[in-house]
Order: structure tokens, then sequence, then C-alpha cells
């Protein structure tokens, strides 16, 4: 499900910042699994609307999960999954310049891909 932009600055903004987190957030997926001892492995979804998904595993344990879904939890405050109300761009990636801080993306998108490897 597409994110409804309150207006075309919302959707400029998102648009500077998606791909630096999509890059980010799958990187970071890579490195924690390796790390923890995961299997990862991805899939395309086409129904009811195409998707793509990490699926992480170890033992019994599978977790799949939207990659553009995670990658607009890093992008806009306070998202959740099919939410009704216009989206806001986090204002803590990009600088007063109108610069991404790169510093706070990777903080923002670690701190996420740790909560997706829970223990079994």
């Amino acid at each position: 499900m597409q994110p409804k932009f309150k207006d075309i600055k919302e959707y400029e903004k998102a648009q500077l910042l998606l791909q630096p987190i999509y890059i980010r957030l799958i990187d970071n997926l890579r490195q924690q699994s390796e790390l923890l001892s995961w299997d990862i492995s991805y899939e395309e979804i086409t129904e009811p609307f195409p998707a793509y998904i990490v699926c992480l595993k170890k033992g019994n344990y599978i977790s799949k999960n939207n990659i553009w879904e995670l990658c607009f939890q890093v992008c806009f405050d306070s998202y959740k999954s099919g939410q009704i109300h216009p989206v806001e761009t986090d204002k803590n990636l990009i600088d007063d310049d109108g610069e991404l801080d790169w510093q706070k993306l990777d903080l923002k998108t670690k701190i996420l891909v740790k909560s997706l490897f829970i223990s079994e």
C-alpha cells in the first residue's frame, strides 16, 4: 500500500530519502543476519499488490516483512502499515540545508533492523 502524502513537499522529501533508506536497510539486514547466523532470503509477491518480502529464519522461527513497509517505518514519523492519514517524513533525517543526515538515517535503520532479529 502506498503512503498518502499531505502535500508535494512531503512527497519530494520521501523521494530524497527512500533510495538511501532502501540501500541501508538491505545492507543492515545482511550484516545482522551474518552476525547472528540467521538465514535470510527474499521473495517477490504480486498479489494483492507487488511487494518484496524479506524472510528471516533461525531454527523454527520465521519472520516475513515487506521491505517497503520497513523503508516507510524509517522514512516517516510513526508510520503504521495501512495507515489512512497522510504521512510525514522524519524531519530528523534531513538537516537544515535540506541534505540527508546520514548518521541519523543509519542509526534509525540499524535500530529497526535489530528489532527484527528477536530471539527465537
